[in-house]
């Protein structure tokens, strides 16, 4: 059992930061996806000098106007900002900064990030005279927009790498308080600890284990005769309702919450399931990504085959039997919703 130990994590709240700091200063949201539009707007409503970087006649340009941001290209909002944040993802990052951010640094600016890969990975290596800091915000991106305008925020991690201004902390965090993730609280972390522990998280639980976790046990119910359909809910559709239990509760609350069989059966057969030869699994997984090996492989794939680098796998995936019968079930539950 693991054991906690060593010093609390420092953590900021709303009441402990001020945008002071920032105000005078000029905020360059370089992209516009997810994270990009969700940050730049709330940036922005919080009274922060905000503009936004983009290739001009990409597909975000027009969006980006649309929702009364001044957009500029790349090479332009570098030169006019103080902090350049650069939330384009993670494996177009390295070419994007050596053609349209390096040339045009000057000292004093501050590098922003919402993940670390880049800097911990040495894919993108700043000069000495610049700030680096990281605001990772806890959930996507839709997610940041929506806390934000219900009065409230997502939690997240911060992190100073090169503090070269001596006012690194104050811009990070006066970003966490703009982008409203102090009203939650935001965690003092490396980027080394984000990008480990991220990408575990994604492999082992988050996305890789859990997917596989579904699919597996549906495969055996459908394998031992009961229906597909009824597979799917046991199997997929309340799992959100679990996660929503843990998230709220914590785990030992969650089973506080279920039926008294649901509890029984769970603690005594989960660990049959997950065991510690999965432990040992996982430990591989970390292993490889603390020693560079997975980020190797995945910037070398990358590098190769772009995008399509996963396409391959999305489409045995969508073959799988549990996405036919779930779309059939969703378009029931969710007529009008989107179902794809």
């Amino acid at each position: 059992m693991a054991k906690v130990e060593g010093k609390l994590a420092k953590i900021w709240y709303d009441k402990d930061i001020s945008l002071d700091p920032i105000k005078s200063e000029v905020i360059a949201v370089i992209g516009y996806g997810s994270q990009g539009s969700a940050q730049a707007c709330n940036l922005r409503d919080s009274g922060l000098n905000v503009i936004v970087g983009l290739r001009e006649g990409g597909a975000s340009w027009s969006k980006a106007i649309k929702d009364g941001h001044r957009v500029v290209e790349v090479k332009k909002a570098v030169q006019e900002a103080n902090i350049i944040h650069i939330l384009v993802p993670d494996m177009v990052q390295q070419t994007l900064y050596e053609k349209e951010i390096a040339p045009w640094l000057r000292e004093g600016q501050a590098l922003g990030f919402s993940h670390g890969a880049s800097i911990h990975w040495g894919w993108i290596k700043p000069p000495s005279w610049v700030d680096v800091i990281m605001l990772a915000p806890k959930s996507p991106g839709q997610r940041v927009r929506e806390l934000y305008l219900e009065g409230f925020g997502t939690p997240a991690l911060v992190a100073v790498h090169q503090d070269y201004s001596k006012r690194a902390w104050s811009r990070v965090l006066g970003l966490a308080k703009g982008v409203g993730c102090t009203r939650a609280g935001v965690i003092e972390t490396t980027f080394t600890e984000e990008v480990e522990t991220d990408w575990f998280g994604e492999q082992v639980d988050l996305c890789g284990g859990v997917d596989r976790l579904i699919r597996t046990a549906f495969e055996v119910l459908v394998e031992n005769g009961y229906q597909p359909e009824v597979a799917y809910f046991e199997c997929l559709h309340e799992l959100k309702l679990i996660v929503d239990l843990i998230q709220r509760y914590g785990i030992s609350g969650m089973y506080k919450r279920v039926s008294e069989t649901a509890r029984y059966g769970g603690l005594t057969r989960g660990g049959l399931v997950l065991d510690q030869q999965t432990k040992q699994k996982m430990q591989r997984i970390l292993d490889d990504i603390r020693s560079g090996k997975f980020a190797e492989e995945w910037y070398n794939v990358y590098a190769k085959e772009g995008p399509a680098s996963f396409n391959k796998y999305l489409s045995e995936l969508e073959k799988h039997p549990i996405e036919q019968v779930g779309l059939k079930l969703r378009r029931m539950m969710w007529p009008q919703g989107e179902i794809s």
